[in-house]
């Protein structure tokens, strides 16, 4: 790049740590370290280093499959300005107590601790975010609610709470970290670095995670936006059809044909989607028995809820955990409930009540 040809409001060599747990995601790691090496560039003197860590010093493995070095095991004796977790789909990659002693050292020094990706659920398992507002990828914020009740987790890209910085993962790690730089440098080197990256701009720690209906679909159908919100937020208790329309102010039939227009299926056959998916998220990503989840996400028969998940996705639910959980861990109804799929109990939807979360 060409010379800066603005001020720093400060050259001080900053260190920020990457801890890199087991499976960690690499989209979200390098878009966290390269911010830090662009700045280097554009200021042209070194400002940040970025060493890596794992805990027992081997090679960091991506959930690519990729691995990085050099990395060097962490002591918690490390000069560092602030050490980030990254990690990746395994919510249980490191065991909470072990995280807590590897980190107590740099808490107790007052080092910035950041989580980026999900390792925010990590840092909540270890007690380290008590007390602190966080966020982590969308996927996982109804884990967050559900497990961590205590917590204050919001929607946002980034969160930046006194000494815990906190990030959804994907790209916002590098809103994060030139949010951080405009901080300790200025302005005018983070614009810069935003450039030389191609961002259109740097975002908010406020900005949504996910682009909502509403945006995708603009203003014209207020009532097919409201009517899918209901249904993200009547999960467990799934609304009926007729309820639906009459709380959005259309018809029932309206209702239909927008959902058909709009969204190519009928609104019964979305909900079951939304419920469905709610249900996986719970299976990969919490140690909940399959039939709690399967009242969580309103299907009152157990084996009713296994079948439907078998249509949709293909293997039955209690295949789908089999790898992330240890069999013993499954309760004896868990594992009848795929013997009773070809005769599975009528659910409350097809005696007669008619909620959408089923197919009509």
């Amino acid at each position: 790049m060409d010379n800066p040809g603005y001020q720093l409001d400060s050259t001080t060599v900053r260190r920020f740590g990457f801890l890199l747990l087991r499976d960690f995601t690499m989209m979200a790691f390098s878009a966290a370290v390269e911010p830090l090496r662009t700045a280097n560039r554009a200021a042209e003197t070194e400002l940040y280093q970025f060493p890596l860590f794992t805990l027992n010093g081997e090679p960091g493995q991506a959930s690519n499959g990729l691995s990085l070095s050099p990395v060097r095991q962490l002591t918690g004796k490390e000069p560092l300005d602030a050490l980030f977790i990254c990690a990746g789909a395994d919510l249980h990659s490191v065991s909470p107590e072990l995280l807590a002693e590897k980190l107590k050292p740099f808490i107790k020094r007052g080092v910035p601790i950041g989580g980026i990706c999900t390792a925010s659920y990590q840092l909540a398992r270890a007690g380290i975010l008590d007390g602190y507002r966080c966020t982590l990828h969308w996927e996982n914020i109804p884990d967050m609610h559900d497990e961590f009740p205590h917590l204050v987790v919001s929607s946002g890209l980034f969160e930046l709470d006194r000494d815990r910085y906190t990030c959804s993962g994907g790209t916002a790690p590098i809103d994060m970290m030139l949010t951080l730089i405009a901080r300790e440098r200025g302005r005018a080197l983070s614009d810069r670095i935003s450039e030389g990256m191609l961002c259109e701009r740097i975002r908010d720690g406020s900005d949504r995670q996910r682009m909502p209906l509403r945006m995708r679909l603009g203003s014209s159908q207020p009532k097919l936006v409201e009517a899918v919100e209901l249904m993200e937020s009547n999960i467990e208790e799934p609304m009926t059809l007729d309820e639906l329309a009459t709380h959005v102010g259309i018809s029932r039939r309206q209702l239909e044909r927008l959902f058909q227009k709009h969204l190519q299926c009928v609104p019964t056959r979305y909900y079951l989607e939304i419920r469905l998916r709610r249900a996986r998220a719970l299976l990969l990503r919490s140690s909940r028995s399959i039939v709690d989840i399967a009242f969580a996400c309103g299907f009152v028969s157990a084996p009713h809820f296994s079948k439907c998940y078998r249509d949709f996705f293909g293997i039955p639910p209690r295949e789908e955990r089999l790898p992330k959980v240890n069999p013993a861990t499954l309760t004896p109804m868990d594992l009848e409930l795929e013997s009773s799929n070809n005769g599975s109990v009528p659910d409350r939807e097809e005696a007669g009540h008619e909620h959408v979360g089923l197919p009509s």
